[in-house]
């Protein structure tokens, strides 16, 4: 919402009354900006497996890699993805802030069994979450998964779930 200055200001208010207006107007052009970013390229990658499909997934494993996630990009190869990797399974949430692509999150249990799949719009904040607790997530484009006849109890194969095997 655009902020305007009131000019009804009594003289010895002026000064003190310029200060805030030129504050909350700087406020709100920072607001109104969207916010500017890189993305990450250079993350590990692997390979996943989904039939006979395989997917180079950057791998997101830190705190600020996951928090980045595959925010500013403006596009992504068909057969690239990002697996984001949690600690321990818990109830994951996603959201689109800063995303420019619509994409697909797949939730995937420790096995590799897809959990859900759940598209997501584009610099959306709505909230996407597993259904159950997984520690894994793989995000690709929006219709990646669809295009391919793969949905939720298809189990991916790969390093990041044989690990703890």
């Amino acid at each position: 919402m655009p902020f305007s200055c009131p000019l009804t200001m009594k003289k010895r208010l002026l000064p003190f009354a310029l200060v805030l207006c030129l504050a909350a107007t700087a406020l709100q052009v920072q607001a109104d900006t969207p916010i500017q970013g890189e993305p990450q390229l250079a993350l590990q990658r692997t390979p996943i497996t989904a039939g006979m499909y395989i997917i180079d997934a950057q791998v997101a494993m830190s705190p600020r890699e996951r928090e980045i996630g595959l925010m500013f990009r403006k596009e992504m190869p068909a057969q690239e993805g990002m697996l984001f990797v949690f600690d321990t399974p818990a109830t994951q949430c996603f959201w689109m802030k800063n995303t420019l692509l619509p994409l697909t999150a797949a939730f995937v249990a420790d096995d590799g069994t897809i959990v859900n799949l759940v598209d997501m719009k584009p610099l959306s904040e709505a909230s996407h979450c597993s259904t159950k607790p997984v520690r894994y997530v793989l995000e690709m484009n929006q219709g990646w998964f669809d295009k391919r006849g793969i949905k939720s109890g298809t189990r991916l194969s790969g390093r990041p779930f044989t690990a703890g095997k």
